[in-house]
């Protein structure tokens, strides 16, 4: 079942083109938004947060068309957004926070409210935080925040926007498994620069670059556009442009075989970073 439909979408600011003319359909599940900075990721997923509205091309939520106004405000109904950079203030505590932004979801039942203020704090394993101030978080601690917020109400639409920014390794692995457990019964899209977060947790990985998908299939997909072109060596390779010392000791070759080199399985980064060509190689120089 689709639960979003994107045709013909595009958005520019001044000169730059943020999306061009793309076209998606996405359903239930976890999928992955991959890309370099400037790919258009954030502003795709503004546009179908409702936080923005595209230039050009039309967009279907549900069913739903966010350029209309009654449409929209269901549409927002169903969805939990995390941006970026929530702008969480600082002087609420994380239960008032929540609270607040509950009521702006329109629940207005003061009982069912607090419990699923409740709800979404354990969630995200801040239950023993909610009476603390938000400047006194973490960093790691204000991410969880923000997807609690997310999370309030159980959307049928999750977007997320680099939703593992400051989580440490334990606070990652519980992030994914709520994410994976969430994506069984409805739609989560997350944008992420972490390529083991698309492993572990997205059936579907989607790359956009210069506001275009310029791969949309399933992560060992992506994986196997590298395939025969990974290497590990003892010794540097002499000219390459994609490699990197392992913590073993051994280099890692994306491309052309060094003279000692033994292919190796490639992983999602190898498949990504070689979708990405010159412009990979340009960013790890």
């Amino acid at each position: 079942m689709t639960t979003i439909r994107i045709t013909d979408l595009g958005k520019r600011y001044g000169s730059t083109t943020a999306l061009d003319t793309l076209d998606l359909t996405i359903g239930r599940g976890v999928t992955g938004l991959l890309g370099p900075n400037g790919a258009g990721k954030t502003t795709l997923l503004r546009c179908l947060g409702t936080a923005q509205a595209p230039d050009t091309g039309r967009i279907e939520v549900f069913g739903l068309d966010p350029a209309v106004a009654a449409d929209r405000t269901t549409l927002r109904r169903r969805l939990g957004y995390l941006p970026q950079n929530p702008g969480l203030y600082p002087n609420f505590t994380a239960a008032a926070l929540l609270d607040y932004v509950a009521v702006l979801k329109e629940m207005t039942d003061t009982r069912q409210r607090r419990a699923e203020v409740r709800r979404v704090l354990d969630e995200v394993g801040l239950s023993d935080r909610a009476r603390t101030r938000v400047r006194k978080l973490s960093g790691g601690m204000r991410q969880r925040l923000g997807l609690a917020q997310a999370l309030l109400g159980s959307p049928d639409l999750l977007i997320l926007d680099e939703p593992t920014v400051g989580l440490d390794p334990e606070q990652r692995m519980l992030f994914r498994a709520l994410i994976s457990r969430l994506g069984e019964s409805r739609t989560v899209l997350l944008s992420t620069h972490q390529t083991e977060d698309v492993a572990a947790l997205c059936e579907r990985v989607i790359v956009l670059r210069e506001g275009r998908a310029i791969f949309d299939g399933t992560p060992r997909e992506l994986a196997t556009l590298a395939d025969g072109q990974v290497w590990l060596s003892a010794d540097p390779p002499a000219g390459a442009t994609m490699y990197w010392r392992t913590a073993d000791g051994d280099y890692r070759t994306l491309g052309a075989p060094p003279p000692d080199g033994v292919a190796v399985r490639p992983s999602i980064e190898d498949g990504y970073l070689t979708l990405l060509g010159p412009e990979a190689a340009a960013a790890i120089r």
